[in-house]
């Protein structure tokens, strides 16, 4: 969570966070039974017990044997989410496309709550496959969608979420201060796609474009792959042409849709 969401005012109901704490501890672990929800959450057993059955009854989770697990009405929710973000079928073709084209993984990423979250996801035949998932997030300050996005912002936006970063060093290679951040994202700008350099995972390269629509920022379009194959000249030419194709394409559709 953000800083910004952290500091709005108002009352946060424990019951809410409960039953959320219960959703993402069966995503991450799978179905799981009422004790072993009230040891690992820290809660009683019947706290637990009634918020399953509340779920239950709502249809957000489906009762396995002796544990429970997510349902199948939460692919429905994220159907509904895609279906929100402006022209997903041109954003999944082209990402689709990118990856048939170059071979590795090709993937597009919006700015929620100060990190990169992965919209669309393609993989090429010669894909090295990586931890980003659909609907997962990574840090903006060491992925190429990340800094990206973050150059091509309102300068007040860019400098908002430049404060809510939280510079932990991934690899050796991650930027570790605003100061350094801000100097790349001027870099950035001027040849317009921005480059991970082993800075998310060590042995991975990344470059990315935006996707803008007039002053507003879609998002950004990028291809990862192994440093060994992704070497400067290939880096610098023909995959951030790559990138910069989709974006445009993807830009015209919304444009003219």
């Amino acid at each position: 969570m953000s800083q910004e969401t952290e500091q709005r005012p108002g009352r946060r109901i424990r019951s809410v966070q409960i039953s959320f704490d219960i959703i993402e501890f069966l995503k991450a672990r799978g179905p799981t039974g009422v004790t072993e929800l009230a040891d690992e959450l820290g809660h009683s057993k019947s706290t637990i017990y009634s918020h399953l059955r509340t779920l239950e009854e709502r249809h957000i989770l489906v009762r396995k044997d002796d544990g429970y697990r997510l349902s199948l009405t939460i692919l429905d929710m994220a159907t509904h989410v895609r279906e929100q973000v402006g022209n997903y079928d041109v954003i999944r073709d082209e990402v689709d496309a990118l990856a048939a084209e170059t071979n590795e993984i090709a993937q597009f990423g919006i700015e929620e709550y100060g990190a990169v979250s992965y919209l669309y996801k393609a993989t090429g035949d010669l894909a090295v496959e990586t931890a980003s998932r659909v609907g997962t997030q990574q840090p903006m300050y060491s992925t190429s969608l990340g800094k990206t996005i973050l150059a091509f912002l309102p300068p007040e936006r860019t400098a908002s979420l430049i404060r809510q970063q939280q510079f932990t060093p991934v690899t050796p290679s991650t930027i570790t201060s605003p100061e350094a951040l801000s100097d790349e994202l001027v870099t950035i700008r001027e040849r317009g796609y921005g480059v991970d350099d082993e800075e998310n995972i060590g042995g991975l390269r990344c470059v990315a474009a935006p996707v803008q629509n007039g002053e507003t920022v879609l998002g950004a379009v990028s291809v990862t792959g192994p440093s060994s194959r992704f070497t400067d000249e290939r880096l610098h030419g023909e995959l951030s042409e790559h990138v910069q194709r989709a974006a445009n394409v993807i830009e015209l559709n919304t444009k003219f849709s």
